[in-house]
């Protein structure tokens, strides 16, 4: 099991209280009046907070003298555990496969399947699929493959099977990917704003780069193989709307085109930070745990990090777990100043 370090105590007690089985595996609940622990999903009545202590590891509680708690075996995979893991296996070796065959692979019924299975995942099998044969296509594409061989070798019929699959993501084309953004046009813009100097950049398809403080030279760095060209009249609305959603933000930010690439789990992470509401904040665990897996906050703060698109895709609104304001790549001085104006 991983530390699950962006997690509060009264976090892991309010998942305990719940019963939450997104939260099994990414700590156990020591219950010190009895002398045992469990998983955060036991069906046991649940215990008074003062005799409760959590563990990341089996062997930190019975170090400390607990012993397994025989109802909720939290020192065993559960059956429902296996199965999803043996389904996950399935479908990177296979591709997607019909709900009837993971009903055959694994003993349940499709449908209580499906929900298992979306419930450990955060994604359905057929998304689950959906997102491997996309990240096959990135891995080939990183190792130098053409993008015809590519696509073909993920399993996609061609191009157009790709793009009709892709359609909404947030996303550059696949031989975008495969060249670091060579031969693409970007436009860009250094603009006067209250929170000082912002850099604006995007291509015909939308925003790709919003910063603060950079200038032509961290452009480039971002995308070394892109060529650079000043923003003309062709690009003066879109740029607008973009100061308009820094100085005055408001839910109509997401209307604004975007064209960003990432892993699909980047991918993941930046469309649930899109969904947070305006005036709120999450937490990396709060955030992992709504992409269905709560062990995942390291790996989400690594995609917050690789956000090209400041405010408009809003990691800004990811706190620390303690409701402290955490780390921000444009100082705490405009991370606080930007939540102040979504009156967060």
């Amino acid at each position: 099991m991983k530390h699950f370090e962006n997690i509060s105590d009264e976090e892991r007690w309010q998942a305990v209280l719940a019963k939450d089985r997104r939260f099994d595996g990414a700590f156990l609940t020591g219950v010190h009046s009895t002398g045992i622990y469990c998983r955060p999903s036991c069906p046991a009545r649940a215990p008074l907070r003062k005799n409760v202590r959590f563990y990341m590891t089996s062997n930190e509680a019975e170090d400390d003298g607990l012993r397994a708690c025989k109802r909720c075996s939290p020192n065993a995979q559960s059956a429902e555990e296996a199965c999803v893991l043996a389904a996950i296996a399935a479908i990177r070796e296979d591709g997607a496969m019909t709900l009837e065959a993971l009903s055959k692979l694994t003993g349940y019924a499709p449908t209580h399947f499906q929900r298992l299975f979306k419930r450990s995942v955060g994604l359905s099998p057929a998304a689950f699929a959906r997102a491997c044969r996309e990240e096959r296509v990135r891995e080939a594409l990183a190792q130098g493959q053409g993008v015809a061989k590519a696509l073909s070798s993920a399993g996609y019929g061609g191009v157009k099977q790709f793009y009709a699959e892709t359609k909404g993501r947030l996303g550059m084309s696949p031989s975008d990917w495969s060249k670091g953004g060579a031969g693409r046009l970007i436009h860009w813009a250094v603009l006067a704003t209250s929170l000082g100097p912002m850099l604006v950049a995007a291509t015909t398809k939308g925003v790709c780069c919003l910063a603060f403080g950079e200038g032509e030279a961290e452009l480039q760095a971002r995308f070394p193989r892109a060529q650079l060209v000043p923003a003309g009249e062709d690009f003066r609305a879109l740029f607008t709307d973009v100061v308009a959603a820094v100085e005055q933000p408001g839910p109509g930010n997401a209307a604004i085109p975007l064209d960003v690439h990432g892993t699909a789990f980047q991918q993941r992470v930046w469309e649930e930070l899109r969904r947070i509401p305006h005036g709120e904040t999450r937490s990396y665990g709060e955030l992992a745990a709504a992409l269905g897996n709560p062990k995942a906050s390291r790996a989400v703060g690594g995609a917050n990090g690789a956000n090209n698109v400041a405010v408009l895709i809003p990691c800004h609104r990811v706190i620390a777990s303690d409701g402290s304001l955490g780390g921000y790549a444009y100082g705490l001085e405009i991370k606080a100043e930007l939540l102040r104006r979504e009156g967060a």
